[in-house]
């Protein structure tokens, strides 16, 4: 039986991941509700000090909830031009000693790290991290297709939802997604919510990139819930009522507000497989973490 593995998301059912042990594992169980079976838990860019202490609060959820798999955390280095839904105030460039202190801090728990590889020291970050068995992607980033390359060479492996918050696929210039189609040791997230990416290009990277794509939700507190107000990394975010998300007065995108089972039939939709978009969802999703 493939269980659904969500590697990349924030929080459901009004709660985000890290903010109460409670609220962390009623999170978790507002996606088990919908068919998801285990989740690694997302973290938005935070100052040191707060990530310290999601961190903490996870480790405690994890004691309680086996199918709390660890942390994503999605920031704090990525490129301010590329921040989308992050508090430009919690960026910061990833220096030896606070890589060091990310790596203390969540010693045995993180999972996985977005990273933009134009940051000062980023590259040499990719190589740490990858070193203490944390899974790289490269993601919130301007990095063009050759600068992503080096980043896969110096280990990273996935890109964070492709197509959002990067430079897209153009004629002379194929950004970080079209380097990672080209390099078969890289694992592609996408967010199959009809909002984020269209369905049919969708479809077309399960062509292109066959067993590598992973369903992600990339879901914020909403999810599971009901439209409204919500926070998410002390920003405030609208929910409308067909479920998109966006930053309060804009029409920037934060997160969303999907569940793995309803991207599995979004990419049905689109004319993928279901046995291919139900393993992007499970084993693929599982396999770009290591995870057993």
């Amino acid at each position: 039986m493939r269980v659904l593995t969500d590697i990349h998301c924030h929080g459901g059912g009004g709660h985000s991941f890290g903010d109460t042990v409670e609220g962390t594992v009623a999170a978790l169980a507002a996606h088990q509700a919908t068919g998801t079976g285990e989740v690694v838990a997302s973290l938005v860019s935070l100052r040191l000090p707060q990530l310290r202490e999601k961190l903490a609060v996870i480790r405690e959820a994890m004691a309680e909830q086996p199918a709390l798999l660890g942390v994503h955390l999605e920031g704090p280095f990525l490129a301010p031009a590329r921040k989308g839904a992050h508090d430009p105030a919690a960026l910061a460039v990833p220096d030896p000693d606070i890589v060091g202190a990310i790596l203390e801090a969540g010693s045995g728990i993180i999972r996985q790290i977005t990273i933009a590889p134009e940051l000062p020291g980023a590259l040499d970050a990719i190589e740490r991290f990858v070193g203490a068995g944390v899974t790289v992607a490269v993601g919130h980033t301007e990095a063009d297709a050759a600068l992503a390359q080096e980043a896969f060479d110096r280990g990273a492996r996935l890109v964070t939802h492709a197509f959002n918050a990067m430079r897209g696929i153009a004629a002379r210039e194929v950004g970080p997604a079209g380097a990672a189609l080209d390099d078969d040791r890289v694992f592609i997230e996408v967010i199959a919510d009809g909002i984020h990416v269209d369905p049919r290009l969708i479809a077309a990277l399960f062509r292109a990139a066959p067993g590598r794509v992973v369903l992600v939700t990339d879901a914020m507190s909403a999810a599971a819930s009901s439209p409204g107000r919500y926070s998410l990394g002390g920003l405030d975010v609208d929910v409308t009522e067909d479920g998109r998300a966006v930053l309060a007065g804009t029409e920037t995108l934060a997160g969303s507000t999907l569940t793995l089972s309803r991207a599995i039939e979004v990419c049905v939709a689109a004319g993928v497989s279901r046995d291919d978009a139900v393993a992007a969802a499970s084993t693929t999703a599982a396999a770009a973490l290591g995870i057993d």
